[in-house]
């Protein structure tokens, strides 16, 4: 595929537009001065394309090297599955078990796990219209019971003390560690396997101890859930996957840098 002249991209403002296939695809250009080389990325579960150029003057070289990357951006939007949403008969992942949401139109609205089911059940009552809410509250609740769990079982290990533990919907990363002893977590880590969950509550237990990636942050690691590869070879492989379900938004871009 060739690369098209002006007429492929508006320039106008920072929300752009370039052809892929005869098909246009938006491009939104974000200035970050401490961005040391222009990165385009795609975004995991929606498919929006994003340039991040050092200045303004390096905004028209950021949009030719998107354009250079067409084949590498069309290959990753071909790759992005459907999006599943929080609805009657979807199937998403509960600790890494797919469940089918079941839901019925009593008043009460709760949300919980059915093991009498022919097949693993989510079941949802309460108004429709509140469903979708309804599943993500549910599974924002889960995954702060199972990484409170772990997190103070390894912060005991270590000797450590955890200040806060929030739950949120990360960008990003999967968990993250603050200077004054503050843990986050991405709520989507509860439909993973539990080995999954265990090693990122480890990673950032660790750095309360190392906040660097050295050889003693991964002995840290190693001595809470062992051999660690298994999980990191599973959230590089399946962990983009997670953010198609419910509300898209979220995600780990994959990226090209110039």
């Amino acid at each position: 595929m060739t690369c098209g002249g002006p007429s492929d991209v508006t320039r106008a403002t920072y929300k752009n537009l370039m052809r892929i296939g005869g098909q246009p695809v938006p491009l939104n250009v974000r200035i970050n001065p401490r961005a040391r080389r222009i990165i385009v990325k795609v975004h995991p579960s929606t498919g929006a394309v994003s340039v991040v150029a050092p200045s303004a003057r390096a905004v028209n070289p950021a949009l030719d090297f998107a354009r250079s990357e067409r084949g590498w951006i069309a290959e990753r939007l071909a790759r992005i599955p459907p999006p599943v949403p929080f609805a009657p008969g979807a199937v998403l992942p509960y600790r890494g078990v797919d469940h089918v949401i079941r839901w019925s139109g009593s008043k009460r609205g709760l949300v919980v796990i059915d093991q009498e089911a022919y097949r693993p059940t989510i079941r949802v009552s309460g108004g429709l219209e509140f469903l979708n809410r309804r599943i993500e509250d549910w599974f924002k609740r889960q995954a702060r019971f199972h990484l409170t769990r772990k997190v103070e079982a390894y912060a005991e290990a270590l000797g450590v003390k955890v200040r806060r533990l929030t739950i949120r919907d990360g960008a990003s990363r999967w968990g993250s560690c603050s200077s004054n002893g503050a843990l986050s977590f991405s709520w989507r880590l509860v439909m993973a396997p539990p080995f999954v969950l265990d090693y990122v509550a480890a990673h950032e237990v660790a750095h309360l101890r190392e906040m660097n990636h050295g050889p003693r942050f991964w002995r840290l690691v190693e001595r809470m859930v062992g051999d660690s590869t298994a999980a990191q070879d599973w959230l590089r492989e399946n962990g983009s996957q997670l953010h198609r379900y419910g509300d898209l938004g979220s995600g780990h871009a994959a990226e090209a840098a110039l």
